[in-house]
């Protein structure tokens, strides 16, 4: 790509733009965008930091497309009706998607890890780029979500990171069918399961993903991993495990923490021990990703494993914002049923109700996992526990509201358990905020909403201020 070239991102703020924007931005292209959030207000900090490197910023109303040799980048997701996709069609500036862009430069690299699956990816993304970066292997890591390690002054939403070194490591995804698009050198999938597509439809990408690949890290620990580990050449597969011996990497000893966990990764002949400043089993399985693909690009176990003690996680990944008045507040970007039972159980290896605010990340979710929102939420919340949902986040355009938080919640409660639902956020904040006791845990979950962190960080000033 030209070092001449234009891009102008419809939704610059999203968590898959920003990243891939700054990438290029760092490669010394023109980098303008535009989002709905900037047009409401929210996040202002977030934009007034994209001004500060260097970005234009313009209304989502179509001004910031006026010539024709702009590469304007949109989400699938992204209708015809928007206006800076009706601008580029008038002037003639080229559309591409997100997944096309991002993966064109992720083909190109000589080395290439693709992180894909349904759960995990952003902190096996940010572990990998970590453990190549204290090795000096100067990567280029694209995340969906904020790498703690790399947050300076200058990188206060350091989802990227540039290097020198030939080697990109990029989150992949599945949800619309892109994760076809890359051709990686490593691919890691950490689980497969229902979230955007069937079954069927996912396993058919995963496949395809995995077979393109010269090595495949894969979950012994998920059935739908495990078959695929049987179908490729057995050179070609590493598998991982946190109980199975018979897998190539597995986890040994392991040591809960209410702020962490340890235990020791097996490969063959060698051992390591790792201590993850990230609590929660799901994170050694994770770790142990990260381990097997650090491997297939020459690095030793010991090194790998040295690296990890001081990997600091991800935003919003079971982020403890604080505690006050005796009640801890966590963030969390739990927003799938296999997502929020990992927190569940995690935080459930730990005394304390949980008083749970869980904003769907949208209507189409509720209408296609019902049926598993509701079974794992029965299954995994405690006796004590409560959750309070508000209705799911919706930015516009079309979509199907046949199921809403009411309902979900309705049904949780003719399943034994406390669950309400209110209209809006504020109505569950107070809510909680007048349920909270000492020794209780307040967490927020939810996806797609960077105002998320905020209401966390709101509800630990109201405690405080009692």
């Amino acid at each position: 790509m030209s070092l001449s070239r234009s891009y102008f991102f419809c939704g610059i703020g999203g968590s898959g733009m920003l990243p891939l924007a700054m990438i290029l931005r760092a490669q010394g292209h023109a980098v303008a965008g535009s989002d709905r959030a900037l047009d409401q207000g929210r996040t202002p900090a977030k934009f007034d930091w994209l001004r500060g490197q260097g970005v234009s910023l313009y209304p989502q109303d179509g001004s910031g497309i006026t010539d024709p040799r702009t590469q304007v980048v949109a989400s699938a997701a992204v209708e015809e009706t928007v206006p800076d996709v009706q601008a580029a069609r008038r002037v003639g500036a080229s559309l591409i998607t997100r997944a096309e862009l991002l993966s064109d430069l992720f083909n190109a690299a000589p080395i290439s890890i693709g992180v894909a699956g349904t759960s995990g990816k952003s902190t096996t993304t940010g572990m990998i780029g970590w453990i190549l970066h204290r090795a000096g292997r100067d990567p280029t890591v694209m995340n969906g979500a904020v790498m703690k390690n790399f947050v300076t002054d200058e990188a206060l939403f350091a989802s990227a990171l540039v290097g020198q070194g030939g080697v990109f490591v990029s989150e992949v995804d599945e949800s619309d069918g892109s994760i076809a698009r890359y051709d990686p050198r490593v691919a890691v999938v950490n689980n497969i399961s229902l979230d955007h597509k069937s079954m069927d439809e996912l396993r058919s990408l995963f496949r395809g993903f995995t077979q393109k690949s010269s090595t495949a890290v894969l979950n012994l620990d998920n059935g739908e991993t495990a078959l695929l580990a049987g179908e490729l050449e057995a050179d070609r597969v590493v598998t991982y495990s946190l109980t199975d011996q018979a897998a190539d990497l597995w986890a040994g000893d392991i040591a809960p923490a209410p702020d962490g966990i340890a235990f020791t990764a097996h490969h063959g002949e060698a051992s390591a021990r790792v201590k993850l400043l990230t609590p929660g089993r799901h994170n050694v399985a994770n770790a142990l990703a990260a381990l097997a693909a650090a491997q297939a690009v020459g690095l030793d176990l010991a090194e790998a494993a040295a690296a990890l003690d001081g990997f600091a996680g991800v935003r919003r990944r079971l982020e403890t914002v604080g505690t006050a008045a005796g009640v801890t507040v966590i963030d969390d970007f739990a927003h799938n049923p296999d997502k929020i039972a990992a927190t569940l159980a995690t935080l459930h290896d730990f005394p304390g109700r949980l008083l749970i605010l869980f904003q769907p990340h949208g209507f189409g979710p509720l209408v296609k996992m019902r049926a598993e929102f509701v079974e794992g939420f029965a299954r995994d919340l405690g006796p004590d526990d409560i959750l309070v949902m508000p209705q799911p986040a919706y930015y516009g355009g079309t979509t199907d509201r046949s199921v809403t938080s009411t309902d979900i919640a309705g049904d949780l409660v003719a399943r034994g358990r406390q669950a309400e639902a209110f209209e809006t956020r504020a109505e569950c904040v107070a809510r909680l905020l007048d349920l909270a006791r000492s020794g209780d845990r307040i967490v927020v979950m939810g996806a797609r909403d960077d105002t998320l962190s905020q209401v966390a960080a709101d509800m630990l000033s109201a405690l405080a201020g009692r």
